[in-house]
C-alpha cells in the first residue's frame, strides 16, 4: 500500500512541475515581452518603472523566472495601443516597443488590444449608466443607439491593427516564437451582475462579458491567420471575475481590494496569466 501511495505522489508532483522544467529546459536565448497594462501589471507591487506602471511581478517577469531565459527585456507599459508598439508612448522617455526586438529573439510575448477599443474606458462608462440603474442595460442601449452595436464594431476593428503588430514581430525577430495572451474574465461569466459593489446593470453584464469574449476571438484569430500561439486565460479565470470577494477576485473592480489597477488583473490575476503562458509553451514544445 505505502508503494502504491508513493508512485501515486510521484505521479502527482511529475504531472505538477515536470511540464514547467520541460520548459526550462527547452533553453530559450532572448524573451521579450510587449504589451499594454494587462501585461505590464499596472499598480502590483513592487512597481519597477512608474511611467509605464511595470511590476516585477507581471506574468512576463513570472515567465521569465521559470523558463530562466539567457536574456530578458519587459517594454510593457500601461495605457498603450497597438500604435506604441512603432512609436514612442511618451515622446523621448520611451522608444517603441518593437525597439526590443532583434534578429535573435527566440520569444515574445505581447498582450495588446484593449486600449485600442478602449475596454477600460467602456467599463467605466458602463459603471457611470449604471450608478443609479441596477436594472435595465442602459450602456448596452448606448453603444446601439445608431442601430448597430457600435462596441462590437469597435472590438472587430481591432483585428487588422493586431494581425499587424503580428506581422511587425515576425518581420523583427523571424526566428520567435510569438505568443499572443488574451484578456481575462472582467464580469462574471454566467452574465451576472454585482451591483452596487460593481454599478454594472443587471442587463449590462452579459453585454461586457460578451465583449470581452469577443475581444478574445478576434485575438484568437489572429494569431491563427499569423502563426502565432494564442494563450486563452479567460476560461482559466472563470469564477475569478471583479465581482467575487477578496481572495477570490483575480481583476480588480472599481472599489480596490488589493493592489491593482482598478478593473486590471491583481497579483492572482498575474500569476494565473503566467500559468496559462507556461502551459502553453509546454504543449508547443511537446507537439513541436
Amino acid at each position: 500500500m505505502r508503494r502504491v501511495l508513493a508512485t501515486l505522489v510521484a505521479a502527482i508532483v511529475m504531472a505538477i512541475f515536470v511540464p514547467f522544467a520541460n520548459v526550462q529546459a527547452a533553453g530559450y536565448g532572448s524573451y521579450v515581452a510587449l504589451g499594454d497594462s494587462y501585461t505590464s501589471g499596472s499598480l502590483i507591487p513592487r512597481q519597477v518603472d512608474l511611467l509605464c506602471t511595470r511590476s516585477n511581478r507581471n506574468y512576463p517577469s513570472l515567465v521569465a523566472q521559470a523558463i530562466a531565459p539567457a536574456g530578458f527585456t519587459d517594454v510593457s507599459c500601461g495605457g498603450a495601443t497597438t500604435d506604441h508598439m512603432t512609436t514612442s508612448q511618451f515622446g523621448p522617455l520611451t522608444t517603441p516597443q518593437f525597439d526590443a526586438l532583434r534578429d535573435d529573439t527566440d520569444l515574445v510575448t505581447v498582450g495588446i488590444g484593449g486600449n485600442d477599443i478602449p475596454f477600460a474606458e467602456v467599463v467605466v462608462t458602463c459603471a457611470t449608466f449604471g450608478l443609479g440603474s441596477p436594472y435595465g442595460s442602459p450602456c448596452k442601449d448606448h453603444y446601439n443607439r445608431g442601430g448597430s452595436d457600435q462596441l462590437a464594431e469597435k472590438v472587430r476593428a481591432v483585428g487588422p491593427k493586431l494581425g499587424a503588430v503580428l506581422a511587425g514581430i515576425r518581420d523583427r525577430s523571424p526566428s520567435a516564437e510569438i505568443v499572443l495572451v488574451g484578456y481575462p474574465t472582467i464580469m462574471p461569466d454566467s452574465g451576472a451582475s454585482c451591483w452596487p459593489f460593481v454599478p454594472i446593470s443587471a442587463g449590462d453584464a452579459p453585454y461586457l462579458r460578451d465583449a470581452t469574449k469577443l475581444l478574445n476571438d478576434v485575438l484568437a484569430e489572429q494569431a491563427a491567420a499569423h502563426g502565432a500561439i494564442f494563450v486563452d486565460t479567460y476560461r482559466s479565470s472563470i469564477g475569478h471575475d471583479m465581482c467575487q470577494k477578496p481572495g477570490v477576485k483575480w481583476v480588480e473592480g472599481i472599489l480596490l481590494t488589493s493592489p491593482a489597477a482598478p478593473i486590471h488583473p491583481n497579483a492572482l490575476g498575474a500569476k494565473n496569466q503566467a500559468d496559462q503562458v507556461l502551459a502553453t509553451l509546454t504543449e508547443s514544445r511537446v507537439l513541436a
